[in-house]
């Protein structure tokens, strides 16, 4: 392939509409769950996999996925990850048993794993600094936060007026396009020298951060301190502690190269986006919940409940944040829109059995989209600076993973503290109070960042 004389606007596009169906299959089969199991006839003990598949794998290996691009180049791996992840959407919108379809969302978790790091890596290594490069920024996280929230009202609408397989086969086409168009558009992002992987950096990582993803998964069911779950977690944590020994004689052929740690932004930055995933992602899980239990609604309205979350998310993170970029600190921006986000949990947590909608769900929504939307963009500016082009995919993918781990961990936390009967709001406001005091402690975490303005520090 030549160089690609492609603008940036397409570029941005592409790496945008594929970060959207990463995210958006987190969640758009979660309101199709009843329809699947009786199609397929589906014990309860094993529908939890039409989800889990996909978010196991995909978190397993985000670290090999991003370093994948520094090493084969940015279009290789791009046409790689969305081939595999329409491929295996195919499977699973035709998949006639629940094992097939188990395989198929394992090979959607493999393709977004590959995906989801070079989405951003473009961005970052293509528009450098500036007020374009926060646009563009502010565009891929504002499509990734509101893919979580669209999941749930796609996931709704197909299921109700065609079937639960078109949830997964809708990325077929929207796949086959971009597969398409994507050749034409996309740099190939090749490194000026060709190095090996780090492949007992890989199989250590890929082992630790799948053992964690399994016990977060299945902490919900079966107890956070439960022996298969301290113990599969443990075994995680011993992975990654070798994982950690290996990657500092590895040197350049690190999976995670040490020089990224030693960076202050960085290490601060991905512990601040484990906390802000700790707290943004479970809220997906515990608000349709609650709608259903506290103000009885179907699986269309509350895919519709999410809506304002949808739209107040990508105006603010897309339209107010890249302006508020030009004349504030990023890490200020982050405070603030930690503290706003802490408000409308706080808020949320007064959610009562028959309440109205308004007052409910919309209010709080206000201020947690407005939250959300302020924070993700200066944060992701934040982590993503002042990176060689070379660990451009290592540093993504290691802020994806941040994301992910933190969401986990968040869920199988909050879901362990909040556990009450069913239809009750004690559970939930006790829920939504702990989000809310994860927010505070994002804002707390940010506000020792060091100031970064257009990729460089001060």
């Amino acid at each position: 392939m030549g160089d690609t004389r492609s603008s940036p606007g397409a570029l941005i596009a592409l790496a945008c509409a594929a970060q959207f169906m990463v995210v958006l299959d987190v969640s758009v089969i979660n309101v199709a769950l009843p329809s699947l199991q009786q199609e397929l006839s589906v014990a309860a003990i094993d529908l939890p996999w039409a989800v889990n598949a996909y978010t196991l794998v995909f978190a397993g290996f985000l670290l090999l996925g991003g370093r994948l691009a520094d090493l084969h180049g940015h279009r290789r791996v791009f046409l790689a990850g969305l081939g595999l992840f329409t491929g295996a959407s195919l499977l699973g919108g035709l998949a006639p048993t629940v094992a097939l379809l188990g395989v198929a969302r394992a090979g959607q978790g493999l393709g977004a794993a590959i995906l989801a790091p070079v989405t951003l890596t473009l961005l970052t290594t293509t528009v450098t600094s500036g007020p374009a490069r926060h646009r563009a920024l502010a565009v891929w996280t504002g499509v990734g936060l509101a893919g979580g929230t669209a999941g749930n009202l796609l996931g709704g609408l197909l299921t109700e007026y065609l079937s639960w397989r078109s949830v997964l086969l809708i990325n077929v086409p929207l796949g086959v396009i971009a597969l398409a168009v994507a050749p034409r558009h996309l740099p190939p992002g090749r490194p000026a020298r060709r190095r090996r992987l780090d492949a007992p950096g890989a199989v250590l990582a890929t082992a630790g951060l799948t053992c964690l993803a399994y016990a977060m998964v299945q902490a919900p069911a079966r107890g956070l301190t439960t022996a298969p779950t301290v113990t599969v977690a443990a075994a995680g944590v011993l992975a990654l502690a070798v994982f950690l020994a290996v990657e500092v004689r590895a040197a350049d052929t690190a999976l995670v190269p040490a020089r990224l740690l030693h960076a202050r932004h960085i290490a601060l930055g991905n512990l601040t986006m484990l906390l802000a995933g700790a707290a943004l992602n479970p809220m997906w899980y515990f608000l349709a919940l609650a709608m259903r239990d506290l103000l009885n609604f179907s699986p269309l309205q509350t895919g519709l409940g999410f809506l304002p979350h949808t739209v107040l998310t990508l105006a603010v993170g897309i339209l107010v944040t890249p302006r508020l970029m030009r004349r504030m600190p990023a890490r200020r921006l982050v405070v603030a829109g930690a503290l706003v986000a802490a408000a409308g949990f706080a808020w949320q947590s007064r959610l009562a059995p028959d309440g109205g909608y308004l007052s409910g769900i919309l209010g709080p929504a206000a201020l947690i989209a407005a939250g959300g939307g302020l924070l993700t963009t200066p944060l992701t500016a934040i982590v993503t600076s002042r990176i060689s082009p070379e660990d451009a995919g290592a540093a993504s993918g290691l802020m994806n993973t941040a994301k992910q781990a933190g969401g986990g961990l968040g869920l199988a936390a909050l879901v362990a503290i909040a556990a009450q009967p069913a239809g009750t709001g004690t559970g939930y406001r006790t829920a939504f109070l702990g989000i809310s005091a994860v927010c505070v402690c994002v804002a707390a975490a940010a506000s020792l960042l060091p100031r970064v303005v257009d990729g460089q520090q001060e």
